[in-house]
């Protein structure tokens, strides 16, 4: 017997409604997207129609397993597991203090409603600041920027209604997420196709003519690392030109701000810039008025730009561009998105005074801090190698993968192999996971309820979605939060949520979970389980402002003044990694997103693996050429940090001298003999001690200073 159900998949942030066909009660024998869907409409991508293989794979991890003396695995009991890692933590924190026991939080376990909120309530628990997530070496700009820039209540404008956008270095047709108020992974060719048949204007900035570059209005083939000074130019041609809204900037920005941005910006002219970002001034100046004029639109920008030098000051300058257009929604406007899962249902037209950008704990290494609610990934390998008082002696991993993603992979390995304790929990033997102390096998998505949480704040409509369970293996599988909450239970630790203290002693459910964790929803979950895939009437609509705030925008507080400085005064980008020749390192090599992987999630399953095993270093063809190369052949890719190999292959649509390849491939072996078969990570070209960011720490992870050769298999063997 087959029987239909519906759910939402959760391999990416985008959450596409999917059916899937079920027989017997234990079998997925089909994958399709929702037609009936009201916002998805049928859309989906080559991901997620891959759920039935994820679930049915062979090598998925169907129980915990524990790593004998010997180095072997060996199964173990989810209780048993429990327990023993329960009392060695109870060690650590005794002997070491709170601060030693860390955890990250991986992109997949962003996936998981519920699994963030559980993990960060733990931490709390027993007074450990130690949390760490994916966030930290994505785009960690997004928060802080906003903190010190301040940020507008009722949000920026709709793209519904948007007369231009402004995409920096972002790629939603592929990537099925866009920073806020752009354009989203919700059927994003047809709302982009419809925006544009409304009269939008797209720019977009981009080394590589990407699919969303390929519909945009105008394409500036930005230098990788040259953003900051691309924007520069813009907002200077904006102020210069007096065409930035008057009316609000006098309202809602602070006078001596304005004008010491006018100063920081004014060396940025567009002759100036053009030279240094290998784009036309005139481009330049179209770019400028067709954003200014809009008159509705805003600018946003992606992974790309935040890992490359100077990310932070990127974004501040991408966010103020929204700030002097004044690009806010007004008094009786209403919110695109809806923050169902959110608290209130209140937003008032008025500033959120700008503070620190990076209000948590503070790091002892770099002198960094974290965000206001989790410590800085970038540093962790630093955290665990330092010795002395504060060192991170044990780490839980939730569905991460460090070795492949946590930039400099030499000293990931080094830490990772000092620690005392490493647990891991995923569903796959990861190169993570094969150096762990203990793996835990979680319940894959499609075993466990959940609510599309990422995603609520991005929805360009008020929709709601929920699924239940739709599967069970019968196997000694766990939600990523029984994990924490087993481990509370056996520490006597809390685990207090926005709907109160959880009953950890009692049996949970995942939907009890997920009622606590959203226990002060602007939607009661209870009435999320009434509504699947429905779109309500209730936006929110933006009130007047408190009379009593008279907060403005800070838009050029005095660091952002002094890098701008500093960045008329480099060369390129590349100056923050130390002093070279360009003929050292002739090419950059930037990130580049796949439809057919997420991460180092991907070539494990057959219908992924068909498109490709490895992340080939993409060149442009005349590049290809001159290296005396072809597409398969060999390249040896050097950084002034360390060396990699790629698969080479042809991209007419990329920058001259420039590489582009995806992050989290290859293992945790630092030589590269299987890069046909598995890839190579990057991250082993990253140093984390010189260029980091001065605010989120964050290492130059795009737009990396690089040699590159063709060389044989032979070579291959001899070089590794």
């Amino acid at each position: 017997m087959i029987e239909t159900k519906k759910t939402f998949c959760r391999v990416c942030h985008a959450a596409c409604p999917m059916e899937i066909d079920v027989e017997d009660g234990s079998k997925i024998v089909n994958v399709r997207a929702d037609r009936s869907d009201p916002l998805f409409k049928g859309f989906s991508c080559i991901k997620g129609r891959q759920l039935a293989d994820q679930f049915h794979s062979p090598s998925r991890l169907r129980f915990p397993l524990r790593k004998t003396p010997s180095g072997v695995f060996d199964p173990i009991s989810s209780a048993d597991a429990l327990d023993e890692i329960a009392q060695k933590l109870e060690k650590i924190i005794s002997k070491y203090g709170p601060r030693s026991v860390a955890t990250y939080i991986g992109t997949g376990a962003y996936q998981n409603s519920v699994g963030v909120a559980v993990a960060s309530s733990w931490h709390t628990g027993f007074g450990s600041p130690s949390f760490y997530t994916s966030l930290t070496i994505d785009q960690p700009a997004h928060r802080s920027s906003l903190l010190r820039l301040g940020s507008w209540e009722a949000g920026w404008q709709n793209f519904s209604d948007a007369n231009v956008l402004l995409a920096v270095g972002y790629n939603p047709l592929v990537s099925s997420y866009g920073p806020a108020s752009g354009l989203q992974g919700t059927d994003p060719f047809v709302k982009l196709r419809e925006a544009k048949e409304r009269g939008l204007k797209l720019i977009v900035i981009d080394p590589r003519r990407s699919e969303l570059a390929k519909q945009a209005d105008l394409w500036l083939q930005v230098k990788p690392g040259e953003d900051p000074t691309l924007l520069s130019a813009i907002v200077n041609v904006i102020l210069s030109n007096n065409l930035y809204d008057r009316e609000f900037c006098d309202e809602f920005v602070e006078p001596d701000q304005l004008d010491l941005l006018k100063g920081g910006v004014g060396p940025f002219t567009a002759e100036y810039a053009a030279t240094r970002c290998e784009v036309s001034p005139e481009d330049i100046e179209i770019a400028a008025r067709i954003f200014a004029e809009g008159p509705k639109g805003t600018a946003g920008s992606g992974t790309g730009p935040n890992m490359a030098p100077h990310g932070t000051l990127m974004e501040s300058l991408t966010l103020t561009l929204n700030v002097l257009c004044g690009r806010v929604l007004k008094e009786g406007e209403t919110l695109e998105s809806p923050y169902m899962l959110s608290p209130g249902d209140t937003r008032r037209a008025q500033v959120k005074a700008p503070s620190n950008p990076t209000p948590g704990a503070p790091h002892r290494v770099r002198g960094l801090y974290g965000l206001a609610d989790e410590m800085l990934t970038n540093a962790l390998n630093d955290e665990i190698l330092l010795e002395g008082d504060g060192q991170v002696r044990a780490l839980i991993v939730s569905g991460g993968n460090p070795v492949q993603a946590w930039p400099d992979q030499k000293k990931t390995l080094d830490a990772l192999q000092s620690l005392e304790l490493l647990v891991v929990i995923d569903h796959r033997m990861t190169a993570t996971a094969e150096l762990s102390d203990y793996i835990f096998a979680p319940r894959l998505q499609l075993e466990r309820e959940d609510v599309p949480n990422v995603m609520d704040r991005r929805f360009p409509a008020v929709y709601t979605n929920y699924t239940d369970r739709v599967i069970d293996s019968g196997d000694d599988v766990l939600n990523e939060w029984e994990v924490f909450v087993g481990l509370a239970k056996r520490i006597g630790t809390k685990i207090v949520l926005p709907g109160g203290e959880l009953p950890i002693e009692t049996s949970l459910t995942d939907g009890d979970v997920i009622d606590y964790v959203y226990g002060n929803s602007r939607l009661p979950i209870n009435e999320w389980r009434k509504n699947r895939g429905v779109i309500h009437d209730n936006p929110i609509i933006v009130l007047p402002a408190d009379s009593a705030n008279d907060a403005k925008f800070a838009v050029c507080p005095q660091d952002v003044y002094s890098e701008l400085q500093e960045v008329r005064n480099e060369k390129s980008g590349s100056d923050l990694l130390g002093s070279f020749s360009d003929s050292e390192f002739p090419f950059l090599l930037v990130g580049r997103r796949l439809k057919h992987a997420l991460n180092s999630l991907g070539s494990e399953l057959p219908g992924l693996a068909r498109v490709a095993t490895t992340n080939y270093a993409y060149v442009h063809p005349d590049d290809l050429k001159n290296l005396g190369a072809e597409p398969g052949d060999l390249l040896r890719i050097t950084s002034p940090r360390s060396s990699v190999v790629g698969v080479a292959e042809i991209d007419k649509d990329i920058k001259q001298g420039v590489v582009a390849m995806s992050h989290s491939w290859g293992g945790r072996s630092l030589t590269d003999e299987k890069v046909r078969d598995i890839g190579t990570p990057t991250n082993r070209l990253v140093t984390s001690d010189s260029g980091y960011d001065r605010i989120t720490g964050l290492p130059i992870m795009s737009a990396i200073p690089i040699d590159v050769h063709r060389i044989t298999e032979d070579e291959l063997l001899d070089f590794n």
